[in-house]
């Protein structure tokens, strides 16, 4: 005879039942909605947790974000409505370049990259995709590239040329830029890094990385090391700081700045960088357009902030050092307060790039918040054959400012040209000279 409990054939029977009814649901549609790929800066962290706010947002539940391999990984989530959907946003970031060339193939729906677009990419994908276009390039957020060194190292900061120097194995010893004596060991992200190709550019300019550099895929990686290594030196981006010690860096006569809100939301600091996503310029998948109008929101620029880089929403900070401005710059200002954006235009151009086509928005809905407050526009340039060539084309582009601001209804107090005076970069490179070709604003309380 068996010897079965009726609670043991109850239990049996539910759970024959719950199987039952489990199988009889219809089984959901499993659908990839994004794929990105490019920039391990911007695909390790950032552009999940971008991915993440965007389902949720769109009403999405259970969202996950799993690895899928080596700098890999997925965001699965549940979209309810009249089709229950799992869908999956695919996020591969092995480098800029890589996010190109998938873009091309349409492996990508959108290209992650560390640094715009090089001519090549531009050429190679101009038949398809204008990738220097408003509606294609989309800069999400500003991130600084942070020189590091371990803890203890007494080096405070170094100049552009000193750390050129330093990657190039020009300068070898620590002793050479005030350190301690002890041979300079390098560490430097890998050749299909966006964040390497942004140093090459900024830094090495021409020169060639020493063959002694130790290269990394990965950020957070290169940082762990160097914060190990007494006289190790690398290049990372902003938030993968982490256990190292972040300098202060100088570019010609500008004054060294550490990567701060204010110097790199104004991409003042000497290797400020812009982060971007490139997509087609019109694409039949319509999460392409409602993603990018989603990290381009005060929300989803928050979610860079929390990141650790620079959004793009517009605070008012207290400058640092205002004091030790001339004069007349303090009078222009009165009470020195700036606004984190900083205006700049395309190279050879009196037109507004891409990113100041948007922040132009971004500064009309900030001062229809404060309407108690005005505008101050103070633009400044590089070096001309005359001060006086400098400060007129200085103050064209702050009058170019004021004349799109007025479009849209708002009037700022003044706008001034303050010429090549205080520089942020140095005018022996053209990437020097375009970043001191910069309208700032700052701002007055109303007369």
């Amino acid at each position: 005879m068996w010897n079965i409990s009726i609670s043991s054939l109850l239990s049996s029977l539910f759970l024959f039942c719950s199987l039952y009814s489990f199988a009889q649901e219809p089984r959901l549609n499993r659908i990839q909605i994004l794929s990105i790929q490019g920039s391990n800066t911007i695909g390790a962290k950032l552009a999940p947790m971008l991915v993440k706010g965007y389902l949720e947002n769109i009403g999405a539940r259970r969202v996950e974000i799993s690895e899928s391999g080596d700098n890999e990984s997925e965001v699965l989530a549940l979209l309810l409505g009249s089709k229950n959907q799992e869908i999956k946003v695919a996020i591969s970031a092995h480098g800029s370049g890589t996010g190109f060339k998938a873009l091309k193939t349409a492996e990508a729906d959108l290209a992650a990259a560390s640094r715009p677009a090089k001519k090549k990419e531009i050429d190679s994908l101009g038949p398809l995709i204008q990738l220097t276009s408003e509606s294609s390039e989309h800069i999400i957020g500003i991130d600084g590239l942070a020189i590091i060194t371990h803890p203890q190292n007494p080096v405070e900061q170094l100049s552009v040329r000193q750390v050129a120097g330093i990657f190039s194995g020009d300068i070898k010893n620590w002793s050479e830029v005030g350190g301690r004596f002890g041979d300079i060991n390098l560490y430097s992200r890998d050749d299909k890094s966006g964040t390497w190709d942004s140093f090459k550019r900024m830094v090495l300019d021409k020169a060639e990385l020493s063959s002694e550099a130790l290269r990394f895929e990965a950020n957070d990686e290169l940082s762990d090391r160097v914060s190990l290594d007494l006289n190790g030196i690398g290049f990372v981006g902003l938030p993968s700081v982490r256990q190292s010690k972040l300098l202060a860096i100088s570019d010609g006569f500008a004054k060294a700045l550490k990567p701060t809100q204010l110097s790199i939301a104004t991409e003042d600091y000497a290797l400020s960088r812009r982060l971007y996503f490139y997509t087609r310029d019109s694409s039949d998948n319509p999460h392409v357009h409602a993603f990018i109008k989603f990290v381009q929101s005060p929300i989803g620029q928050e979610i860079v902030a929390n990141n650790g880089f620079i959004s793009q929403n517009i605070k008012i900070v207290e400058p640092i050092d205002y004091l030790a401005l001339p004069a007349d710059f303090q009078e222009l200002t009165e009470q020195g307060q700036r606004l984190t954006v900083n205006f700049r235009f395309k190279q050879g151009s009196a037109k507004l790039d891409n990113r100041a086509l948007r922040d132009i928005d971004r500064l009309v809905a900030f001062s229809m918040l404060h309407p108690d407050r005005k505008l101050v526009l103070i633009g400044f340039g590089d070096q001309k054959k005359s001060q006086k060539r400098s400060q007129l084309l200085s103050k064209l582009r702050a009058m170019a400012i004021r004349r799109a601001l007025v479009k849209q209804g708002i009037y700022p107090k003044f706008s001034h040209g303050y010429g090549e005076q205080l520089p942020v970069a140095s005018n022996l490179r053209e990437s020097g000279r375009f970043k001191n070709r910069r309208v700032e604003v700052w701002l007055s309380n109303v007369d």
